[in-house]
């Protein structure tokens, strides 16, 4: 896909000696992230995530290596949007090509039988509208069936955590009009601690660059590889690493129990690979 380079670190032998001088990071976070994790896997109704953006790479980093083994498949969507009506038609169609590179079409959405869940942090809410706008403007145009595709599309937000109210509802309500159109079980949250949300959402060096629409058309920009992209390989390196430890894998195995999907055999299944 002509989408910004992310070297794959699950299988990381293209990484040669890029890491050789670089320190291993503090993680602070990991148990934060692992529990967010684990809830993630648990809201997500069994589908195949799709990482939106880049704000949440160190979550598809960690279950890269903690789902190693299992059923379970990691996509990263890596498009920044806009709102929905600022994309022009050039860049609607780029984005169109980008979701048939990773199987998400309308065709494919209407005949698959685990569904797709897209997974962002969420403040506004803006990205999933205008994600959601794309896909309904595409099936539309496709006449493919929205009855069918509408149980093949799932959105969990991960909020910021706030002392008043663990699962912020508050951007749901603001988009009532797309998301009354899913199954209500398909537009979920989980909540994050706030430091966490704050450093993965607005601070974090991530190793690849932003690519918002206007870069869509045209190309990404080269892969930097300074000093500060460097060590946020680093970081992404170690918590693939992490992901694989019997203990990373309890705590997300742990975040799982008590969630209401536990019941079904798919989420039972899970749970006791992880742990």
């Amino acid at each position: 896909m002509n989408v910004p380079f992310r070297w794959d670190l699950v299988t990381p032998d293209q990484l040669g000696s890029l890491l050789d001088d670089v320190a291993i990071p503090e993680v602070r976070y990991l148990a934060d992230l692992a529990e967010c994790a684990g809830k993630v896997l648990a809201r997500g109704g069994n589908g195949d995530l799709v990482f939106v953006g880049r704000s949440l790479d160190s979550m598809f980093d960690l279950l890269g290596g903690a789902l190693e083994g299992t059923d379970h498949t990691l996509a990263r969507l890596p498009l920044s949007f806009l709102h929905p009506d600022d994309h022009t038609r050039p860049e609607v169609l780029r984005a169109r090509e980008i979701l048939t590179e990773l199987g998400i079409t309308p065709a494919s959405l209407a005949r698959r039988t685990r569904p797709v869940t897209f997974v962002d942090v969420v403040s506004s809410g803006r990205t999933f509208l205008s994600l959601f706008t794309l896909l309904d403007d595409w099936i539309a145009e496709e006449r493919e069936p929205w009855p069918v595709i509408r149980l093949k599309i799932r959105f969990v937000g991960v909020t910021r955590r706030t002392e008043t109210s663990p699962n912020t509802r508050r951007w749901k309500e603001e988009h009532a009009e797309w998301t009354r159109r899913l199954p209500a079980a398909s537009v979920v949250n989980v909540s994050l601690h706030t430091f966490a949300w704050s450093y993965f959402g607005d601070h974090q060096q991530k190793v690849t660059r932003h690519f918002p629409s206007h870069r869509w058309v045209d190309g990404p920009p080269e892969t930097r590889r300074d000093d500060r992209t460097r060590k946020a390989l680093a970081e992404a390196v170690h918590l693939v690493e992490l992901g694989r430890t019997k203990e990373v894998r309890r705590r997300i195995a742990r975040a799982i129990d008590g969630e209401p999907a536990l019941a079904e055999p798919w989420l039972r299944a899970l749970r006791s690979q992880l742990g």
